[in-house]
């Protein structure tokens, strides 16, 4: 996948692209913007102004001049300017934190609608740990990539430019060439070595996200990982990862020292060099102790910001590239969007109808072959076979998970691909077989069918769905935590809120996919019954393994790689002898078996 991928060693342009797609964010608060850049300005000047007051306050301090008078309104332009630049430098942040802010809160909830919106088969290849650590950089990635192109490059080029000036006005041609000799080596040393850090870094990055990786899954398996006591082979594996990151980040860490000493150095040389050249025109009273205070104060606000420049640097492009990253998974295709003029799926009772249907999820492999029937409105139709027959796809493709390779599917008269997915899934109620609930209350999960539903129906869907009863045994009752993704209920019971779930969502088409195959015997009969009652009146596809559950069905559609090889009524698929006459009195045996072993435990 392209957001697991490794980014490129360089930066190509398409990056930089990303910070148009920023723009707009930036300057829909175009009045906070203009004032953050004043009160830049502002700091800038201040900034600047401040040796240049020192500079007049050590003149007039010399000699004799200082017995005469304290310069004390010189001090007091002194201060005010300290203070000013570190008030206009705070202003700043306070103006232009909600520009960020908001665009930071405004993209994420884009890339978080579009994740939601791509395709099943999206979803099942991603890997979850590296994908939100490319959200988690790229989010961190806007707020770093604002501030150091608004509030440190611009300064640095801001200061750059006025201390320039003051130097070529009051002092000759050799500091001004010193001074940009010495900067155009430090920026050239800088992006050098910085260019080669960037290849640690990255290596870094995609280490840790790795890491990451295996530890969210290892922990989304927890189960597992005790089913075969492989607590100490998902450490190894951990600490593999953990033991490569740690190698990587230690040559970051020495990559940088290399940065900080060569940086320093070329400060040292241009700042021994300017105050050499300063400290001789003293001594030939051509320039003034002022004069000597001013380069030194001009030196130490030139290079302290360019002292940044290498982390500056580093992390806009490091900040380009995490943007990148999540911006590639805004570029993810949409395999399955609405056409441009969809329509609202027609009101009334859903006729559905499966006409000629071919679907491979890979072309080597194809999952259905020309699968065609209808579910008449109100009417219920099982759908039977071995596992791997596509039963389960069926319900994926009336949900339109996927689009089918060929044929159509249509509701009311209506192909589903021209109907808005909403309100296609709007209609359809769904209880899967493998329940995966949020880590939230047993409430907030049965509600999640209908976010705007009262406790009453909530209770009452719980009620219909045979879970009420327990729920309201435990000790926190309707507000006991589920846990990470319903690990703290039993299989049946996870598959009854489910079952609650669907009930309050009131649903005209229901799929029940293998809807009681986590319940035991008896618990099954009872909720069979009860969604038998909830299914009268709405039209209903049941995906069964077990056949005693759809002996009711109006119609049995028998499934065989991907076929249909029979279909009918229960009886009439007994009467005919075939595959399904077989796997019902293989089902049978099963029971009867069961039955004498229950018996025998009972003795």
């Amino acid at each position: 996948m392209a957001h697991n991928a490794a980014p490129d060693q360089k930066l190509h342009g398409g990056e930089w692209r990303n910070v148009r797609t920023l723009l707009p964010y930036v300057f829909e608060y175009k009045w906070r913007v203009l004032l953050a850049l004043a009160c830049l300005i502002g700091a800038k000047l201040a900034n600047v102004g401040v040796p240049l007051i020192l500079k007049e306050v050590v003149d007039r301090l010399e000699g004799t001049t200082a017995i005469v008078a304290v310069p004390v309104a010189l001090l007091a332009i002194y201060g005010t300017l300290r203070f000013s630049t570190t008030l206009f430098g705070e202003l700043r942040d306070v103006v232009f934190v909600p520009v960020t802010q908001r665009a930071i809160r405004r993209i994420a909830l884009g890339v978080f609608r579009h994740l939601h919106s791509l395709s099943l088969r999206f979803h099942l290849e991603r890997q979850t740990g590296g994908m939100t650590r490319d959200i988690e950089r790229g989010t961190r990635g806007i707020s770093t990539l604002l501030s150091y192109l608004i509030f440190s490059i611009i300064p640095v080029i801001l200061e750059f430019t006025l201390v320039a000036a003051v130097l070529i006005t009051k002092f000759d041609w050799r500091f001004a060439a010193v001074t940009f000799g010495a900067v155009i080596i430090y920026i050239a040393f800088t992006v050098t070595i910085t260019e080669w850090r960037m290849a640690i870094r990255r290596q870094a990055n995609e280490l840790d996200s790795k890491a990451n990786t295996r530890a969210i899954d290892s922990l989304l398996n927890y189960e597992t990982v005790k089913y075969f006591g492989n607590e100490d082979f998902e450490a190894r594996r951990y600490d593999e990862n953990l033991r490569k990151y740690e190698t990587a980040a230690v040559k970051n860490e020495a990559s940088l020292g290399v940065l900080n000493i060569g940086q320093s150095f070329v400060i040292a040389v241009a700042v021994t060099a300017l105050m050499l050249l300063v400290a001789q025109g003293v001594a030939q009273k051509s320039f003034t102790l002022g004069d000597l205070v001013l380069v030194n104060g001009l030196l130490i606000q030139l290079y302290i910001p360019l002292n940044f420049l290498g982390m500056v640097y580093r992390e806009i492009k490091q900040a380009l590239l995490d943007l990148d990253r999540m911006f590639r998974l805004l570029s993810e295709n949409r395999e399955v969007d609405d056409k441009p003029g969809a329509i609202e799926l027609p009101a009334g009772p859903a006729n559905v109808e499966f006409r000629h249907v071919n679907f491979h999820y890979e072309r080597a492999r194809q999952i259905l072959f020309d699968v065609s029937f209808a579910i008449p409105a109100g009417h219920r139709v099982a759908v039977v076979g071995h596992s791997g027959s596509g039963k389960s796809t069926l319900a994926r493709l009336l949900y339109r998970f996927y689009d089918a390779s060929s044929g159509g599917i249509v509701i009311n008269g209506s192909d589903i691909r021209d109907v808005k997915q909403a309100s296609l899934r709007a209609a359809i109620g769904i209880v899967p077989q493998d329940t995966v609930l949020f880590n939230d209350t047993i409430l907030y999960n049965i509600r999640y069918g209908r976010p705007d539903a009262s406790d009453a129906e909530v209770h009452d869907a719980a009620r219909a769905a045979h879970i009420h009863d327990f729920v309201v045994t435990l000790p926190a009752g309707y507000k006991t935590m589920v846990g990470e993704r319903g690990l703290k209920l039993s299989g049946g019971e996870k598959q009854r809120v489910a079952i609650a779930r669907a009930l309050l969502k009131n649903p005209r088409i229901l799929i029940f996919d293998e809807a009681t195959s986590a319940l035991d015997s008896r618990a099954e009969k009872a909720i069979q019954a009860e969604l038998e009652r909830i299914s009268e009146g709405r039209t209903t596809l049941v995906i069964a393994h077990r056949l005693s559950t759809v002996m009711d069905a109006d119609q049995i559609l028998v499934l065989q790689n991907g076929r249909i090889v029979e279909r009918g009524t229960h009886k009439q698929l007994l009467d005919a002898q075939g595959e399904y006459a077989r796997m019902w009195a293989l089902q049978q045996q099963q029971k009867e078996a069961e039955e004498v072993l229950e018996k025998t435990a009972a003795l």
